[in-house]
């Protein structure tokens, strides 16, 4: 019955719902835990306890936070790829769900006596939300934790006490941790597949990672992980393959190499799409915090080889199951720059029976048929993934030849193994791999466009790129893909900035710009890393965005991906009167665009490639609008930049600043920068047709001062830049003389006076 008097089902005392909440809540702390989902007695809760603990959840704030600054130790264990994300818009998971269930030992929970439960229910309302003395509160927390010895899986796996264990965990000693941890050992694997106990094991693995700062502490540490890793080898498959249990275990090897658990569980997908476009260094953060700190080596390796041969005989269950894949991927991750830990690691993940493999024949006794159909399966693609992207140049050269050649078209085309694809050209090594790739899919670019696999051609493209191999076959490739006929090569660049709706209009022939459309987010990738090529491979690329439209260029000015565009071409090394071409079809829309969120980005870039007469354009039309701008994001940084301010109180003397810095940063490039510069050739230079309407006399004056300053810095061997600040401290210590002998005059006249 819902209305009291409500029955203890423990004390079997009759009670009102406000004194069963205030007296017996240890004997609902026993209810919510034997109702757990990770308990095999299983029992239907009845009305009045989901309201009971519905109201005492709310009650204490007790639910499990899922925010990004706790994705480490989140509720549902989000299943992500460790190598990174994809330039492919296809959504493995969406479209295939099949992964391997592997049955989970039962594990008996023991009920939790009410006295146990009462006394963390007091623990908790003292340590939680109060201040104590840091010490006071490690004794408090210590005593607490011995409380549980003998009880460690119960109270762990209950999910209001677990929470009260987490907190201990974090204000304990080092000694209470590691003890803690050592009788956790009996019943790790159960612990650590629970919903509540992965959290507990969790944070106590957080906190000894903090306490690894201290050399002192690795053997006190070590001794605890050692028991960990001996309770888990027993049966590994089931821990790897359950969702919090991997998540535990990819903590855990991460602790060994001494990574931050954040760090490495938090990785975003577009870092592994930015390394694979060539927009950041491949691992260049990565590569310092995984082989600058080494904090247990050799238990890492043990760990993971005890762990792979206990689950030898379930190798192919690993390879199937999402959970475990992504412990695998860390493994790899985590052992990039161990070539021959890796080429057995790997040789084992891909099948192989062989006990050893010679040069040449590392992948001796495959099945590679076995591995095609397993890269289209979810968990294996992610797998083989990060196996190329780690894998040693040998192995990945027979991976290349042995068993992907004459397959990457078809694999293009499946909605898994196409990001396999994508991983083989982003990691290829040489040319000679470039060039086994660009023979199978070089003239298969429309069909991947209209097969929606646009991601693939982005990362061929990249590497092309990355290997100067085939750059200026692959532009033309794409060029052709989405424009034939009369209209090349006008039509290049609104076609792949609206990539997909282009190709899925049933009358391509009378396309148009879709107005109101988001810009294609792989289309635009596909266009900057075009824009950074030598200029002479991309002229039609340069003919089409010149050949925009006003109110086109407009448009992509305001859109996420496409002002990224623009901002591109401007950054090209393409001639300064071809970009100022695209700039001055902004003319009468900067101020608009000033105060826009992305067209801000555009305007500086434009701002920076014009010459006089554009800049003076683009400030007078930001001009009225100074009191937006400063409000806005990025505006008061325009307006410093710009130095609007300068211009709306003296035009004349702002000209001849931007004129003057110029004119120095020209002769600067002229005398220090590299031969093949261009941008500040005379026919490109931002003084080009403005020099004759500026006033001569000053200018020449400036260039006559920089080009003495220049020939007395060569003549006594000194550095431009060092002339230029003895120059200045020389005038700043004369001043100072002048002023004092003023000083003294004045204050000899007074004397006089007086």
């Amino acid at each position: 019955s819902l209305s009291p008097p409500f029955c203890c089902p423990h004390c079997r005392k009759r009670v009102s719902f406000e004194e069963y909440i205030s007296c017996c809540s240890p004997c609902l702390h026993a209810l919510v835990s034997r109702n757990h989902k990770g308990c095999d007695l299983m029992e239907q809760p009845t009305a009045w306890e989901n309201q009971t603990n519905n109201h005492w959840v709310r009650k204490r704030t007790m639910g499990r936070k899922t925010s990004k600054k706790h994705a480490g130790v989140n509720t549902d264990h989000t299943v992500e790829s460790v190598s990174g994300g994809n330039a492919d818009d296809n959504n493995r998971s969406h479209k295939d769900k099949k992964t391997t269930h592997v049955p989970q030992t039962s594990f008996l929970r023991k009920q939790i006596d009410p006295e146990t439960a009462k006394y963390f229910a007091e623990i908790a309302n003292a340590i939680e939300g109060t201040e104590i003395d840091p010490e006071e509160r490690s004794v408090i927390c210590g005593n607490a934790l011995e409380e549980t010895r003998g009880k460690e899986a119960e109270l762990a796996t209950d999910y209001i006490i677990s929470h009260t264990l987490q907190t201990l965990l974090e204000g304990c000693s080092l000694d209470h941790l590691c003890s803690f941890l050592q009788s956790c050992a009996k019943n790790f694997s159960h612990i650590a597949a629970d919903r509540s106990g992965s959290h507990v094991v969790e944070t106590a693995l957080k906190s000894l990672s903090f306490q690894l700062q201290d050399n002192e502490n690795h053997s006190l540490i070590e001794h605890a992980l050692k028991k960990i890793c001996k309770a888990i080898v027993v049966n590994p498959v089931d821990i790897m393959c359950n969702c919090h249990g991997s998540h535990v275990l990819r903590s855990l090897l991460c602790l060994f190499k001494g990574v931050p658990l954040e760090e490495f569980h938090s990785t975003k997908s577009s870092v592994g799409l930015a390394e694979r476009l060539n927009l950041k260094a491949p691992h260049a953060k990565d590569n310092v915090s995984l082989q600058s700190v080494q904090i247990f080596p050799s238990l890492l390796k043990k760990f993971i080889s005890e762990m792979l041969n206990a689950a030898s005989e379930d190798i192919s269950k690993l390879q199937m199951n999402q959970y475990s894949s992504l412990v695998l991927q860390t493994v790899l991750k985590l052992l990039a720059g161990n070539e021959q830990e890796l080429l057995h690691l790997i040789r084992v993940l891909l099948g192989s029976s062989a006990g050893s493999a010679n040069a040449g024949n590392l992948l001796e006794g495959i099945t590679i048929r076995n591995i095609l159909r397993l890269v289209e399966e979810t968990a294996y693609s992610h797998l083989m993934e990060a196996i190329l992207e780690f894998a040693p140049e040998t192995l990945y050269n027979e991976l290349l030849t042995k068993v992907f050649r004459k397959s990457l078209f078809r694999m293009s085309s499946h909605h898994c193994a196409n990001f396999v694809v994508q991983a083989l050209a982003s990691h290829a090594k040489s040319q000679d791999h470039m060039d086994l790739i660009w023979e199978e899919l070089g003239t298969k670019f429309r069909d991947l466009f209209e097969m929606g696999k646009s991601g693939v051609v982005v990362s061929v493209l990249a590497a092309t790129q990355r290997l100067h191999s085939n750059e200026h076959e692959c532009c033309q490739a794409i060029a052709a893909a989405v424009c034939t006929g009369d209209e090349f090569p006008k039509c290049i660049v609104p076609r792949i900035l609206f990539l997909e709706n282009f190709f899925c209009s049933r009358d391509k022939s009378n396309w148009s710009w879709p107005h109101g459309t988001k810009i294609h987010v792989v289309g635009s990738l596909i266009l900057q890393s075009i824009f950074r090529l030598p200029s002479e491979l991309i002229q039609v690329y340069v003919t089409s965005i010149t050949s925009l439209e006003e109110h086109h260029v407009l448009e992509a000015s305001k859109d996420p991906s496409g002002s990224r565009v623009i901002e591109s071409f401007l950054n090209s090394n393409i001639s300064g009167k071809q970009k100022r071409k695209l700039v001055a079809k902004l003319r009468g829309h900067f101020g608009e665009l000033s105060v826009h969120p992305f067209g801000s980005f555009t305007v500086e870039k434009c701002f920076t490639t014009s010459n006089l007469n554009l800049r003076e354009t683009i400030v007078s039309e930001m001009l009225p609008l100074q009191s937006e701008l400063s409000k806005s994001k990025q505006g008061p940084y325009l307006l410093r930049k710009l130095d609007i301010d300068g211009f709306a109180r003296q035009p004349d003397q702002w000209k001849l600043r931007q004129a003057s810095q110029q004119s120095a940063l020209k002769e600067f490039y002229a005398t220090f920068g590299p031969k093949e510069t261009k941008s500040f050739e005379k026919e490109e230079s931002f003084l080009a047709d403005t020099i004759s309407k500026s006033k001569p006399g000053k200018l020449k004056d400036i260039r006559k001062e920089i080009e003495t300053t220049l020939a007395s810095a060569k003549t006594s061997n000194t550095p431009f830049l060092a002339h230029q600040v003895s120059k200045k401290v020389k005038r700043s210590k004369d001043e100072k003389k002048r002023h004092r002998k003023d000083g003294e005059s004045e204050s000899k006249r007074k004397k006089i006076k007086v």
